[in-house]
Order: structure tokens, then C-alpha cells, then sequence
């Protein structure tokens, strides 16, 4: 992949009671790189998170994580890691400097590394304004600049990011991937679980997750170009009655409307894919254009995780 392995793992998976959560996972994440886990609710991202950093233990499988053996070195690999979760996990009642001394405190820093850090946090992060202000009376994008700068206080080379987006504004989003790019650059290396498709096609490299299952892995353009369907895209008067003939046509994998068109996904294997949704409009009586169209990031994603109609 051009660049060495930050972690990896081989079979790993967890159970609870009889649910497996996380099934014979193999991942090999390259070094200061954006590594991004996209996945349905109940996929097993957060647990993969989870067993990743040392907080869960793994039911079978290994793990390497910058050069270190879990669950053995456990304590040496969270010493190593940043972990950012996706609901606000530090003290509301405390203010912007509080929050960041005590966790500074908290990961062993001397007097001088917490005087210095936290400085430069507030700057690098735009927190100086809110220095005095308490967490619970920041917006969502001032608290997610002040979780990220938390999780960067002891500089450690591999940052795991648990759906860090998901309660800020498309702007802040942006700036937040802006920062993200500036920590690859210095090296560190990025895992981030997102369910945003703009945020995904950000990634170095994807891994998509469905069942506990790793279903598609690889670079977003590369998956993109691999996709296991065709895509065929439809425009016409009645979109509801084109929609309502072809969901029931044999082939069809899934379909959705793009403002003014459809956007059908069709089992690979379709023969004359075009021929035989103009064909099956024309004998419902419907006028329409039908052409092969581009695949997506969230085409490969309904493909590879089986989001079809029964």
C-alpha cells in the first residue's frame, strides 16, 4: 500500500452472548494516512473503535497496534492513542481551560508541557475567546474543537474518531476535516467512523462494514470503479409511476430519486440493462430517458451492504 501499517488486525472478532458483533475482521491501516470505517447502525464500528484503543477485549483474533500486541500492551497502546468519541465526553461544568488542564493533568503531562500545550491548544484550535467560558454553554462546533484539542494534548501518533461530525453544521464539518489534513501532514495517523458520504470520499483508504463484517475495503475512487452493480439513471413527467414499475422489476437492487430523476442500482449480471428498463416503462405505458449513469460513494455503500428492496 506504500506506506507502513499503523494497525493491523487478523480474524478479529467480538461477541456478546450470541451476537457477533465484529466478525473475523482484517484490517491493515497505513501510517499518516485517513483511514475511515463507513458502515450501517449496528455494524460494529464502535466496538472495532472499542477493541482498537484497548477498552474491549476481543473475543478471537490479533491485533497490532503501532507495533504493539492487544491486549497484552494494553496500557502502553491508549498511552499512544487520541480517542475522540461521538457524544461530548468531557465536563460541562468545567471551562475551556479547565477541561484542557485537567485532562493534560490527567495524561501525566509535566507543569511546563501543561502550561505550553494548553496555550497552544487554545490557539490552534480557536478556543482563546472561550478559555473561561463553560463546555455546556459552547455550541457544537466550539465543543468539537475542544474534544479534538483534548485528544491531541499528549501528541499521540494515532487519533481513532467515533463520528466526530455528527451534530455540527456543514461549514464547521469542513474546517474540522481542514484540521485533520494539517495532523497527517505532522504524521499522525486518522481513524474516523463516519456516515456522511462527502466526509468518506475525504479518506485515504475505506473500509465499509455491514453485519459486523468487513463487505468492501480499498480507496474511494478504487471501490467506486469496482462497484458490484450497474447504474442506470432515469428522467421522465411521472417519477412517481416510473418508480412504482420498476420496484418491482427483477434485477433492480434499489431505487432512489435525485430531485427531478431516479437512480436505480441493477444486479451486475442484467443483461442490456438500459433495454430492459426502457422496455419494461414502455409496456406500463411511460415515457422516459434511460442511460447508464456514474456510480457514487453511496452506491458502492447500498451495494456492498445489501440495502435492497425484499
Amino acid at each position: 500500500m506504500g506506506a507502513s501499517a499503523a494497525i493491523v488486525t487478523q480474524n478479529l472478532s467480538r461477541r456478546f452472548g450470541t451476537v457477533l458483533a465484529v466478525d473475523d475482521l482484517h484490517l491493515q491501516v497505513p501510517e499518516a494516512q485517513i483511514y475511515g470505517f463507513l458502515g450501517p447502525n449496528g455494524s460494529g464500528k464502535s466496538t472495532t473503535f472499542r477493541m482498537l484503543c484497548g477498552l474491549l477485549k476481543p473475543t478471537a483474533g490479533e491485533v497490532d497496534v503501532l507495533g504493539h500486541r492487544l491486549p497484552a500492551d494494553a496500557e502502553r497502546i491508549r498511552s499512544l492513542i487520541g480517542y475522540m468519541t461521538q457524544q461530548f465526553s468531557l465536563y460541562r461544568d468545567l471551562t475551556v481551560l479547565e477541561n484542557l488542564q485537567f485532562i493534560a493533568q490527567i495524561q501525566g503531562l509535566s507543569r511546563r508541557e501543561r502550561r505550553d500545550r494548553v496555550r497552544h491548544s487554545l490557539r490552534a484550535y480557536r478556543l482563546e475567546r472561550y478559555r473561561k467560558r463553560r463546555a455546556e454553554h459552547l455550541s457544537g462546533g466550539e465543543r468539537q474543537r475542544l474534544a479534538l484539542a483534548a485528544a491531541l494534548l499528549h501528541r499521540p501518533p494515532l487519533l481513532l474518531l467515533d463520528e466526530p461530525t455528527s451534530a455540527v453544521d456543514p461549514q464547521t464539518r469542513r474546517d474540522f476535516w481542514d484540521a485533520l489534513f494539517e495532523l497527517i501532514n505532522q504524521g499522525t495517523t486518522i481513524l474516523v467512523s463516519t456516515h456522511y458520504m462527502d466526509e468518506a470520499e475525504r479518506c485515504h483508504r475505506l473500509a465499509i462494514l455491514d453485519r459486523g463484517s468487513l463487505v468492501a475495503e480499498g480507496e474511494p475512487l478504487e471501490l467506486i470503479g469496482n462497484i458490484d452493480a450497474t447504474v442506470i439513471e432515469i428522467t421522465g413527467a411521472d417519477l412517481k409511476s416510473l418508480r412504482e414499475t420498476l420496484s418491482g422489476l427483477r434485477g433492480v437492487w434499489n431505487l432512489t430519486q435525485l430531485g427531478s430523476r431516479l437512480h436505480a442500482l441493477l444486479d451486475p449480471g442484467t443483461e442490456r440493462p438500459v433495454e430492459l428498463v426502457q422496455g419494461a416503462l414502455a409496456n406500463a405505458g411511460l415515457q422516459a430517458n434511460v442511460s447508464i449513469a456514474e456510480a457514487g460513494l453511496e452506491d458502492v455503500f447500498v451495494a456492498a451492504t445489501g440495502k435492497r428492496p425484499s
